[in-house]
């Protein structure tokens, strides 16, 4: 597993892909035994779940109590919050979701908030959403408009604290922003989203781009592989590990 001792937290987007039966779960183990299994290799997970359905208590109670010591969930925010509402009168939405996710207790990292593509450029819309999450500090944000790819953007995400979730994929490549003292890089795939198998090329420069981000302010880096095609995330994730595995 990536140890904590490293300021890298390196996992998926989701554990439960049935046709990671064979490549990156033995073909016998049953699904009940596949968080064990995902647990034992990495220490952190990205649950997009979160973002189609609303879960009862028992639900994060049950997360939180499956997870190993060190083991930190990031809960992507609700689509009601970023899709329906578009970060308009979100605050009650925002205060429930907290209340949730608080559950989790030690086991939380960060929430990912992504916006939709057609989100109106608002900053000020952006500030005051997240000046409703109790600690902003614990929020990345994922743009999916170059609309939003300002400095003004980049400035605000400063100010409050918030990360900015840096998404690698095809025509929307890395740009290197670090907006706080945690850096976010999520990987959907540079050829096709969710389908591309990095290359050592490629790994080798997000594993460079993850270290220049601690020798600035960074003290914590996550990165999800959101590749999920023929169990690429987990290949190409622990592939990463051994990159930036203390030497």
């Amino acid at each position: 597993m990536n140890g904590t001792s490293t300021p890298y937290r390196i996992g998926t987007s989701g554990w439960t892909y049935d046709h990671w039966r064979g490549l990156f779960y033995p073909e016998n183990l049953p699904k009940t035994r596949w968080f064990a299994h995902y647990a034992q290799t990495f220490d952190t997970v990205e649950i997009n779940a979160t973002f189609y359905r609303t879960f009862g208590e028992s639900t994060y109670r049950k997360w939180r109590e499956q997870a190993p010591e060190g083991f930190t969930y990031v809960l992507k925010a609700p689509k009601p919050i970023t899709h329906y509402k578009f970060l308009q009168d979100v605050e009650a939405d925002i205060r429930a979701f907290w209340e949730s996710a608080a559950l989790l207790g030690n086991q939380l990292g960060m929430i990912l908030l992504q916006l939709a593509p057609s989100t109106p450029y608002d900053p000020e819309r952006l500030r005051a959403a997240l000046r409703t999450f109790p600690d902003p500090a614990r929020v990345a944000v994922e743009f999916r408009s170059e609309r939003w790819l300002t400095d003004e953007t980049r400035a605000l995400l400063e100010e409050s604290g918030a990360c900015f979730c840096d998404a690698d994929a095809p025509r929307a490549p890395l740009r290197g922003w670090l907006t706080g003292r945690t850096a976010y890089l999520r990987l959907h795939g540079r050829s096709r989203w969710y389908a591309h198998c990095y290359t050592d090329a490629e790994l080798d420069e997000i594993a460079a781009l993850a270290r220049r981000h601690v020798e600035q302010v960074a003290e914590r880096v996550y990165i999800f592989f959101n590749n999920d095609f023929e169990g690429y995330a987990p290949e190409n994730a622990r592939s990463l590990i051994q990159r930036l595995a203390p030497r």
